[in-house]
């Protein structure tokens, strides 16, 4: 059950495009992480440009307002699918929604079945609701 974090620049895309953008998202999750598909916890935020700042870090390249940041907090997933999923984002994204690889960035941070709670104060993971 990944939760993902997409922040976008402030008016760059229509809501039409940020929903195709969470599609694609969900997508490849599906097809690299195994999620199931109606699994989708997705939350977008929009910010004035003066509010992201992304310098390069010796890769070479710069962003431009069309930067889209994922974050995904996932639990149990290995090197390969992280591989795969890094690589699956890069094509589809730029194929789907036009997104330049320049403007791509993929954060990934594990947790585990302790550290969800779904609802009502409980963690549903440990007592046996999910």
């Amino acid at each position: 059950m990944p939760f993902v974090k997409i922040d976008v620049i402030k008016g760059r895309r229509s809501p039409e495009q940020l929903r195709k953008l969470g599609d694609v998202i969900q997508k490849v999750l599906i097809d690299t992480f195994n999620s199931p598909e109606r699994d989708r916890y997705q939350i977008f935020s929009q910010h004035e440009p003066w509010e992201v700042i992304c310098w390069d870090t010796g890769l070479g390249f710069e962003r431009t307002d069309d930067l889209v940041s994922i974050q995904i907090f996932a639990q149990g997933r290995n090197r390969d699918q992280k591989m795969a999923m890094y690589t699956a984002f890069g094509e589809r994204l730029e194929k789907e929604c036009g997104l330049k690889g320049n403007d791509l960035l993929i954060s990934v941070t594990p947790n585990t079945k302790e550290d969800w709670s779904f609802g009502y104060g409980r963690a549903q993971f440990l007592t046996g609701e999910l």
